[in-house]
């Protein structure tokens, strides 16, 4: 099990600092561990499952829009 500082996490997800402690604040990123009073890190394979399920949503939101599209007449790309 790898655990990754704010750094990498920013790095793997290209999201802000800020945005990244609202998210998790908000329950809506994984939290991360508390390593000491001023270290805390995340688990890198729950960071890697949030990205996997980004990609899943942005999948059956495409695929619906192109089902859509495909009602209305509009022609695929």
């Amino acid at each position: 099990m790898k655990l990754l500082r704010i750094k990498g996490v920013i790095h793997l997800t290209g999201i802000s600092k800020s945005s990244i402690y609202a998210l998790s604040n908000a329950g809506k990123f994984p939290a991360p561990l508390k390593l000491s009073e001023k270290t805390t890190a995340w688990v890198e394979s729950e960071v890697l499952d949030w990205i996997q399920s980004k990609i899943e949503e942005r999948k059956q939101v495409n695929g619906r829009l192109n089902v859509t599209q495909q009602q209305q007449g509009v022609p695929h790309e």
